[in-house]
Order: C-alpha cells, then structure tokens, then sequence
C-alpha cells in the first residue's frame, strides 16, 4: 500500500524505508527504558549508543539498506504474487559466496538443486512477461535484494559478537546506522520535495499505515537476527522461501488472480529446488558431525 497504492501516490520508498528503521530504533529503545518496569520488558538490555560498536556494525549497516531498500524496490514494480519468484536467488548468491569468501566448495547434488532454482526463477520471468506484468526494474531489484539476504544473513552472524550476542542491541544500533545513511541518500534522489509536494503528509491515516509498517519491519528484524542466531544463515534463507510459499498463496487469493499452470510451475520450482538443496546440505552437515576424522575448524565451516 504504501510503496504503490494509486490511491496514495507516494513515490518516495526510501522514505518509507527510512522510517521503518527510524521507528524500529525508537521502539528499541522504549523498551529498553521499560526493563526496569518488569514484566514482560525485564530481561531486555540497557541500550546507549557507543561509537566504537557503532563503526564496528556499520558494514552489516550497508549491506542492510541495500537489502531493505532493493526489497521494497522490487515489491514497488512487481506484484506481491510473483515477489517470491523476483527474488529467489538467495540459495544461489549463498553458494557462490560461499566459495569467493570462504573458499567452500559445494556438491554437485547442491548444485543441481541451484539449478532447478534458475530454472524457476527464469520460467516465473517468462511467464509474468506472458502474462504482460514482467517489469525488468523490478526483476533487476529483486536480484539485487536476492544478494543483499544473503550477505546480511552472514554478517549478521559475523557482527553479532560485537553486541555480545545481542539481537536487542544488534537491531538498535543496525538501524540507527541505517537512519543517518539513508539521509543522503533520500538528498540524493529528491525525496524531501517529493515530501514537500505530497497531499496527504498531513493525513492521520497515512502515517497510522507509516507506524503499522513499520512495527511489523521491528518484529520481521528482530525475529529474523533471532533465527540467525540461533540456527544458521542457510536455516533462515530457507525457511523464508517456506514463508514465500504461504505469501504467495495469499496474494493471489486477496487480489483475486488468476494465473498459468507454467506461472505456478515456476514457484514449485523454486520452493522445490530451496528444500532440495537444504536437504542435501543437512545431510552433508550430518555426515561431518558425525565424522571424527574431520577438523573442528571444518565442522564450524560447513555449518554455515
């Protein structure tokens, strides 16, 4: 609604974006403050912004705006429908980083499954230009986004010493970064006189839309470090295509579409080619668990 609504008209989504981060970090913050009140706030650490684990966290920073921001651009220019299909390279951006940074090779299985994955995401892009509604910004933006997931999945589990294992102070100071980078960005672009020129600035209803935003972006960031953090990066990507799936779905009984057997095709493809590929990795996780002849170093690596 608020990123391509007709009835609302606002081209500003790094806007939109910025405020999502601006009111995630405000809502850490207020809940900080209410830990000494007790339940259900107690437990929750104090939060100060220091400047050191600032700087420290501010590469997992730019690697989240772009994520954020390349996912909000995508979902501007395609439907919420094929949104799943426009960014599900991210198994695939997981394995080539794999090897360019951390020199891990993958198994031919896993590479197949990689590319039953291309093969989807390709038929979906065929089928939605069948259909008239394939748009290539949207298409380049969800690639974009496909790889700043999988980055993001990385450092945040790299950074996440840094905050001593907090996601609470992880996602506060994750998105104060993000607030005071998006500003040039936003001068960059025009969006403060798109601002200025904007009827509905003054609208109640439009920033009730603005808040609802952003507190499920605060809930879908906290939960998604959560998941990180306590499982893996692979586990995280891949139980957000199962959540793809049911989004999918969804979108296509709210807005009432009709689509092509080669359209659903497509998204079994590429559901299909995600849980085969994470059921050949859980398997050679296994194996090297269970091997004792494998270093602990290489154990830790396989893992992630």
């Amino acid at each position: 609604y608020l990123l391509d609504s007709p009835s609302l008209r606002l081209d500003a989504p790094l806007f939109v974006t910025f405020f999502q981060c601006a009111l995630t970090a405000a809502l850490c913050l207020g809940l900080s403050l209410g830990a000494a009140c007790g339940p259900p706030c107690a437990g929750l650490p104090t939060l100060r912004l220091d400047p050191k684990v600032s700087r420290s966290v501010l590469p997992l920073s730019a690697v989240f705006i772009g994520m954020v921001t390349s996912n909000n651009l995508c979902l501007k220019h395609v439907g919420v429908a094929f949104y799943n299909v426009g960014r599900s390279l991210t198994t695939v951006f997981n394995v080539l980083l794999s090897y360019l940074l951390l020199k891990q090779t993958t198994s031919l299985y896993a590479l197949l499954a990689c590319g039953v994955i291309i093969g989807g995401f390709w038929l979906g892009v065929d089928q939605e230009g069948a259909e008239g509604t394939l748009s290539w910004t949207g298409i380049f933006f969800g690639i974009l986004a496909s790889l700043c997931v999988s980055l993001n999945a990385i450092y945040t589990k790299k950074v996440l010493p840094v905050v001593d294992g907090s996601i609470w102070r992880l996602t506060f100071y994750n998105n104060i970064n993000a607030c005071v980078l998006f500003f040039p960005l936003m001068v960059l672009l025009g969006e403060f006189r798109t601002l200025y020129h904007f009827d509905k600035l003054g609208s109640p209803s439009f920033w009730g839309m603005m808040t609802l935003g952003g507190v499920f972006g605060f809930a879908i960031g906290y939960v998604t470090g959560l998941q990180i953090k306590f499982t893996s990066p692979l586990t995280h990507n891949v139980s957000g295509t199962a959540k793809a799936c049911a989004q999918t779905v969804l979108a296509v009984i709210y807005f009432e579409e009709t689509k092509s057997f080669l359209w659903w095709t497509s998204n079994l493809m590429v559901l299909g080619g995600s849980f085969a590929y994470t059921w050949v990795k859980g398997l050679e996780m296994r194996k090297v668990q269970e091997d004792p002849n494998v270093k602990s170093g290489e154990r830790n690596e396989t893992g992630v």
